[in-house]
């Protein structure tokens, strides 16, 4: 119970949707269990296939998506995109995951073209292969119970590439915004084609935990993703590595702490923000009361984070409440190491993070499975836990 399930990803040829995926099902992830769960969106007139290939003599699979589009131009705003998966019968952890990446997207793609996120139209990202790779990313992740994912540096192209708005510099200003944004290594390669696409930038941009070579792991399994192309001397490859962290039951990492006090802010507003901040990859976000000048009364909104993500919460924070000021500091941080297991309660499947001496439930898990069943929320807490005593099965 001392140990994390990590994915590491080595985009040094570049990443792509597909390619990522690709490896994930190479790495062992069920490809049936994957289109069970894309079959939860209402999408369809497509085809989702794995081939083995080889790339440069490397042995890897190729995601193969054939779209029937009835339509020549699949422009999906981020508001459908969103309404779609959060309406889509998805495994919590797989939708939430989805919609980040496709949030993180309409974000950077809304400053690039001077339109609110909300207004943004997505063009290639929002065509059908997209939307089935970013989703089906996001199962191959959940069968394989990966908990923390680590991306290192990702490799891209230059000169120009075309697109739906004509032609555009490589990389593409939306993954160059993408690695800004989270802080992401780029690694320049003498090549002229489209090695990072916006697909794949920002499944790492939106899922990585941390940035960096691969963590000391106790290695399980090991994927290659193959990319369309089998370019000479060079393994168009992703290549991700599945395993659980090796070390004690607590880690020492550095984190960043911003707080900002409001005085005119709602509490729809701030829950709101709480909201948000934690969508968007901080470790923690948290309101506490306060009492300004003039015996005002006020909130404080504190945001805890990894320090590559400051500039992005917060603009977020000042973005949502207003604020005129954000504070910051450094905190030292010992998280207790976990494992994510399952168990099924009358059919209905409830996470739990488990660490020495503690289990606990999943709690929305907890509270969609009540409803399910009709019975108390308490009832189904409690045999969670017994059941977390007598046996667990990864997700």
């Amino acid at each position: 119970m001392s140990a994390s399930r990590v994915a590491w990803f080595n985009c040094s040829a570049g990443v792509a949707g597909d390619m990522t995926l690709a490896a994930l099902v190479h790495a062992g992830a069920d490809p049936t269990r994957v289109a069970d769960v894309l079959g939860a969106l209402p999408v369809h007139d497509y085809a989702l296939t794995f081939e083995p290939t080889q790339r440069a003599g490397v042995a890897s699979i190729r995601a193969i998506v054939a779209v029937h589009e009835h339509d020549d131009h699949p422009h999906r705003p981020w508001r459908e995109i969103d309404a779609m998966l959060a309406e889509a019968d998805l495994p919590p952890r797989v939708a939430d995951r989805a919609r980040r990446v496709f949030r993180l997207l309409a974000e950077i793609e809304g400053e690039i073209h001077g339109v609110l996120p909300d207004d943004v139209e997505f063009h290639e990202v929002g065509s059908v292969d997209a939307i089935v790779d970013v989703v089906g990313v996001c199962a191959a992740l959940e069968d394989l119970g990966v908990e923390r994912i680590v991306c290192g540096p990702i490799g891209t192209g230059h000169g120009s590439i075309r697109s739906a708005h004509g032609e555009l510099p490589n990389p593409a200003p939306a993954v160059v915004g993408l690695a800004a944004r989270r802080g992401l290594v780029l690694r320049g390669v003498d090549d002229h084609r489209e090695l990072a696409t916006p697909t794949g930038v920002a499944i790492m941009a939106a899922l990585g935990d941390q940035l960096g070579p691969m963590p000391d792991l106790s290695v399980e399994s090991r994927g290659h993703g193959a990319g369309s192309l089998d370019i000479d001397g060079r393994a168009n490859v992703v290549q991700v590595v599945v395993g659980t962290t090796v070390g004690e039951t607590r880690s020492d990492e550095v984190v960043r702490l911003l707080e900002a006090n409001v005085d005119d802010v709602t509490g729809e507003v701030l829950a709101h923000t709480v909201a948000r901040l934690l969508e968007a990859g901080a470790h923690d976000a948290w309101v506490t009361p306060i009492v300004m000048k003039k015996g005002r009364p006020a909130h404080t909104v504190h945001v805890l984070c990894d320090p590559t993500r400051t500039d992005e919460l917060m603009d977020l924070l000042v973005f949502e409440t207003g604020t005129l000021g954000v504070r910051g500091s450094l905190l030292d941080r010992w998280p207790r190491l976990r494992e994510t297991a399952t168990v099924e309660i009358d059919g209905q499947t409830i996470r739990l993070k488990i660490t020495a001496g503690r289990v606990k439930v999943e709690f929305d898990d907890a509270v969609r499975a009540a409803r399910a069943l009709g019975v108390p929320l308490r009832e189904v807490l409690r045999r969670a836990e017994e059941s977390a005593s007598l046996g667990r099965t990864r997700p």
